[in-house]
This record gives C-alpha cells, structure tokens and sequence, in this order.
C-alpha cells in the first residue's frame, strides 16, 4: 500500500536519498524547503536520481516558524524528520543549534500529531548518544545519551542533537498516540545527487566520491517508543 510520506529538508544530501528511495517504492512524497526558490534544484536531484521529478511535492516550511507546517503534514501518514542545522564551523553561541533543532523538531512532532500523522522518524545522530563519557570498556547502545555534564566537554552540535532528541521523546511520551522512530548514525557516505561528486554534501567530508550507488550509514544506533 502506497502512503504519502512527509520529508523534511528535501534540499540536503540525506532528504534528497530519502525522497528518491520514497519514490521508487512506489508512495507519494512531499518534501519541505525552507524557500520555494530551492524547489527546482531539488526536483534536479530527484531527476539525477533516477525517478520522475513530477511526482514530487514540494512545500515551504521553516525549522525557526510555524508557518507552513500544518500544510506540509496535511494528508501525510509518515513524517521523515530529516532537516536540522549542521555547522560547517563552531559556533560561537551554542543556541545558534541547540534553538533551531529543538524547535524545530518539536513543531514537526506538533504538526504531526495534530494531522493525525501515525508514525515520525527523527534522524539524530550518535553526537547524541557516544559524547561527554569518560574512557568505557563497553560499546555503546541504544540505552546510552550524550552526557552533557560529563567529564568531557561536549561541543555546540553534540549539544544540538543531544537536546533535540531529548524533547521528541518527551513529547511523544505526552502524545502516545504517535510513533517515534529515532535513527542515530555514525557517517553517512555515498555519492550526492548533486554538486561536487568528490565531497560528500550533507557532511563536508572528502573522497564520497569513492562510493557507488546509495547513500549508505558507516554504522550507528536507534531507538524505538
């Protein structure tokens, strides 16, 4: 059965993969840019990935407003919750993150659950689990969070998805009626759909180009409601 399926941050390196693989499974997608004038670039990438760009929604909604995200969950069954803030620096104020991704990922869940949306998966990351511990032993699990009083600084984007993660599962442990999937890879490599083959676009690491085919996660965690 095909379900339209929510995915924000259609413009990035990871948003673009999921709408092409959405595709190809036969649902129907929409996707959120934070300004319309990124909807042609990301029919693009649709198109460079092999699928029919025409089948795609595209919607304006912005992680630091409310505006837009109701239309943008209107109809949908399955949000992929995609879009946050990645800094290609350090931030001088730790709230440039923390604020946009937090915020941001609690008006998806609000919108989500007011739609009726049945299930969110949140795309966090291991900067959420594996920083500010001591020297351990043991590996690390689903079990584990990011300890942002530890005995190791954590840096402003650890922070970020720290916080943001947090808040999802609090919200949803006060909204039972929506499922949380919660994914936390490590890196993700393959190839962009766009720009310069030879840098991975969603990471600013080097050398993706290497990598065939789909996007794929070096390794990583998740957790389930």
């Amino acid at each position: 059965m095909t379900e339209r399926v929510l995915v924000t941050g259609g413009s990035g390196y990871l948003g673009s993969h999921c709408i092409v693989a959405l595709l190809r499974d036969g649902h129907q997608v929409r996707t959120t840019v934070r300004s319309l004038a990124k909807a042609d670039e990301v029919r693009a990438l649709v198109t460079k990935g092999g699928q029919n760009a025409d089948a795609l929604e595209v919607v304006a909604a912005d992680l630091t407003a409310d505006a837009g995200w109701a239309e943008a969950v209107a109809g949908c069954t399955r949000v992929l919750h995609v879009a946050s803030p990645f800094p290609m620096g350090v931030p001088k104020d730790a709230n440039e993150l923390i604020v946009p991704a937090r915020e941001g990922t609690l008006r998806v869940l609000r919108a989500a659950a007011e739609a009726g949306v049945a299930r969110v998966v949140l795309t966090s990351s291991f900067a959420a689990i594996g920083y500010g511990h001591g020297p351990r032993s043991t590996p690390f699990t689903e079990q584990d969070w990011t300890d942002l009083n530890g005995p190791r600084p954590v840096a402003p984007y650890p922070q970020s998805k720290t916080i943001a993660e947090h808040a999802a599962w609090d919200f949803v442990a006060a909204h039972p009626e929506l499922e949380l999937a919660v994914v936390n890879p490590v890196g993700i490599l393959g190839p962009p759909l766009g720009g310069d083959p030879g840098h991975l676009g969603g990471h600013g690491l080097p050398a993706a180009g290497r990598y065939a085919g789909r996007a794929q996660c070096a390794h990583g965690l998740g957790r389930r409601a």
